[in-house]
């Protein structure tokens, strides 16, 4: 591609549901240190889309205008002799007004844009595929990739509890967790099935499993193993973690064999606190006083709903 650099930022474009909303907010905040209530967001920060359960393309941006004209004359600068391309204009709900454009007119722009390209064009098999928008007034060109749903590949397990996770949630929950993995080693002490555990190693994170409960050890090394994983996952109560981890995620157990009562509850966060500066909770009740008696602060929340059934996602760092 001749004359072409990446300008360092990014757009990304975002599908989720209303009760999804406040979850998918969070996991921007952690992956850019911000968020937004549009379906697009631009950042200098390189996410893979495939990462997250709520992203749905992302545009590696080489160049922006405050015109489609000065797009489509910036365009005759590309030079793809060599490669195949296409150029798709994408289709984002909930634009404002002056961002919109109808589908002829986006297949239109595709035309045009195509055209001032040099090489071959291919809409089925392309070797390059470039993504147009236009956000908040102006108009932005760069590499388009498209989110791959990984999580969904997960939804059925050889070993399943009605109460945990959806792999959605699970995967948002593990990127909050550790939006950055290289060199971060994680654990899961209250693994259950292993929905986090499967999330996460499919994402690369370092993170090792723990249960109390060996019938679960065993479901989740069989679901870890089912999808092609490696990962250990240790039979033991959190109080014999030895190693330092950078963070823990605990889905806190409620459900009918793993009850946890308020004292159990705060052992279990107090028991954390020697081996993680992080803590990301998973709770279906209010448990900051916890948090705090356990030495931890509350640096971010949200609220992740399914239908009428709440649970609340606490972000903590050990207090100084």
């Amino acid at each position: 591609m001749n004359r072409l650099t990446a300008t360092g930022d990014y757009l990304y474009t975002y599908a989720y549901t209303n009760d999804e909303e406040a979850l998918c907010q969070l996991e921007m905040r952690s992956f850019f240190g911000k968020d937004t209530t549009e379906k697009i967001i631009k950042s200098g920060v390189a996410i893979n889309p495939s990462r997250s359960p709520f992203i749905k393309e992302r545009i590696e941006l080489f160049f922006e205008a405050d015109s489609l004209q000065a797009i489509i004359e910036k365009s005759t600068e590309i030079d793809m002799s060599e490669t195949t391309f296409k150029v798709i204009f994408l289709k984002i709900n909930g634009l404002s007004e002056q961002d919109q454009v109808d589908y002829s007119g986006k297949r239109d722009v595709e035309r045009q844009i195509g055209s001032a390209i040099t090489g071959e064009a291919d809409v089925h098999n392309p070797d390059v595929t470039f993504g147009l928008i236009p956000f908040e007034g102006r108009w932005y060109f760069g590499r388009y990739l498209q989110s791959e749903p990984i999580w969904f590949k997960h939804v059925k397990k050889p070993r399943e509890y009605s109460t945990a996770l959806s792999t959605r949630v699970a995967r948002a929950v593990a990127n909050i967790a550790v939006p950055e993995p290289e060199g971060v080693k994680a654990i899961d002490p209250c693994c259950g099935i292993g929905t986090v555990l499967v999330e996460a190693l499919s994402m690369g994170i370092d993170i090792v499993g723990r249960d109390i409960n060996p019938l679960v050890v065993e479901g989740s090394r069989e679901n870890i193993a089912h999808f092609g994983l490696s990962g250990d996952v240790n039979l033991g109560p959190i109080a014999e973690v030895e190693e330092r981890y950078d963070v823990a995620i605990i889905d806190m157990p409620y459900n009918l064999y793993t009850h946890a009562t308020p004292a159990d509850q705060l052992a279990i966060l107090k028991d954390a606190h020697p081996f993680t500066e992080k803590l990301l909770v998973v709770t279906i009740e209010t448990m900051d006083h916890m948090v705090e008696a356990a030495g931890f602060v509350v640096t971010d929340r949200c609220i992740a709903k399914k239908g009428m059934f709440l649970r609340e996602i606490l972000v903590c760092q050990k207090a100084v």
